[in-house]
């Protein structure tokens, strides 16, 4: 996936909930001097804006420390407030990249296997279609395996990005099991010698839980080919779907052991503070977000510059 560099115009894209954030901060705070009740709304916009309770805290925390301070506006607010972000969320990216794959793949000999898994409606399919899309165009041997095997518009639509960019695309028909397409695929990619599988999921509600355990299954399944695979288990979120992302990864990592995240649909929402509080509380990476259709919409995660875009901070102009 593309790498940020510096303030990209593509951060614009956050403008729903920079806008939102950042003008609940400046009616909160106005002229006013810092008091316990500007802070009190201070954090009320900072939750509002999905960060969650327990970051809203620590930044209104951090705000009292400096509050006696006469430059303490809003402008100085909202850096304050970014600089805590950033801090918490650096420790929560990773990279998920055509380079790393490739020399992940170097390096054990055999086929990366990275499996998207997401709820209905995540924009998981379209994910996998842009990071085959991707790592073709940087030369990276891939394979996909379309084992949404319940939803035949979800098997074509991938098949049309693998054509598109010339990438193998492995499907079954409509009553394929899943972990045995799953298996026949990555038997399929040692034996071709691909350097990355991706494997797509069919999407599924938390609330099912015998999908959730096909999850499960696909991952045993796999161990009987490669003991380490799936090496990497993508989670795909849908950001606008704000507190409910949060119940909804908590039950997939009951399921499976999700190794990162992609936030998706960031340009469309007002509440993108729900990416820090889904790193903030389980602790798992946030590789890309996604910021629209574009191939190029779907970016690596920058915890700084989302961090700055997401309060308004070099988004002018």
């Amino acid at each position: 996936m593309a790498e940020s560099n510096g303030k990209k115009n593509w951060l614009k894209k956050l403008v729903r909930s920079s806008t939102a954030l950042v003008g609940n901060l400046n009616a909160a705070i106005g002229q006013r001097k810092v008091s316990a009740e500007v802070l009190a709304e201070i954090e009320e916009s900072l939750i509002l804006a999905d960060l969650g309770h327990r970051m809203a805290a620590e930044i209104v925390a951090q705000l009292a420390k400096h509050r006696s301070e006469k430059s303490l506006d809003a402008d100085a607010i909202r850096i304050l407030a970014a600089n805590h972000i950033a801090a918490k969320l650096s420790g929560h990216q990773a990279r998920l990249d055509s380079a790393h794959l490739a020399a992940e793949a170097r390096a054990s000999g055999k086929p990366v296997v990275v499996m998207l898994v997401g709820a209905n409606g995540s924009g998981k399919t379209t994910t996998i279609g842009k990071l085959a899309s991707e790592l073709a165009a940087d030369g990276v041997k891939t394979m996909v395996a379309a084992c949404d095997t319940f939803r035949a518009a979800a098997v074509e639509q991938l098949a049309e990005w693998c054509l598109r960019s010339g990438v193998a695309c492995l499907r079954g028909d409509g009553n394929s099991d899943p972990a045995a397409l799953a298996y026949r695929a990555l038997e399929t990619a040692e034996a071709e010698q691909y350097q990355v599988l991706l494997i797509d999921t069919a999407g599924r509600l938390h609330t099912k839980g015998e999908l959730m355990a096909e999850l499960s299954k696909m991952e045993r399944v796999l161990q009987k080919r490669d003991p380490l695979a799936p090496h990497h288990i993508v989670m795909v979120l849908d950001a606008t779907m704000g507190q409910t992302a949060i119940k909804q990864l908590e039950v997939f990592t009951l399921a499976v052991k999700v190794t990162s995240l992609i936030i998706t649909k960031l340009d469309g929402t007002a509440k993108a503070g729900i990416a820090v509080a889904l790193a903030e509380q389980f602790k798992i990476p946030i590789v890309a977000i996604g910021l629209g259709e574009a191939i190029a919409d779907l970016q690596a995660f920058d915890a700084d510059e989302f961090a700055r875009a997401l309060l308004g901070i070099g988004n002018e102009g």
